[in-house]
């Protein structure tokens, strides 16, 4: 590596070393790969959700059950701490929709 790109790869990781900035770089492939799919498995959560609101509201129904929502919030919670209740309210935000 030359030392233009052994610059260049510390500077946009903020690392102090080559090393270091290959480590992080190698890192963050991998947490995008990991984002990419927790993306594609809330859309699919949020398909999945649609088709219980419609079968809820076709049934005469609400669209939302709030004693259900409030089990996913424990859940998150219980697995995640404080921040997964926040990160649950955000997941059933998404997926209510507008149908």
């Amino acid at each position: 590596m030359s030392t233009n790109t052994a610059t260049a790869g510390t500077e946009k990781t903020g690392a102090r070393n080559v090393e270091a900035a290959a480590l992080i770089t190698g890192a963050r492939e991998r947490i995008d790969d990991l984002d990419d799919r927790i993306i594609g498995l809330i859309q699919e959560r949020m398909a999945v959700s649609t088709t219980i609101q419609e079968a809820r509201t076709a049934s005469g129904g609400r669209r939302v059950n709030l004693s259900r929502e409030l089990e996913v919030l424990g859940h998150y919670s219980g697995a995640l701490g404080k921040a997964g209740t926040g990160l649950a309210m955000t997941v059933l935000e998404l997926c209510r929709g507008r149908i």
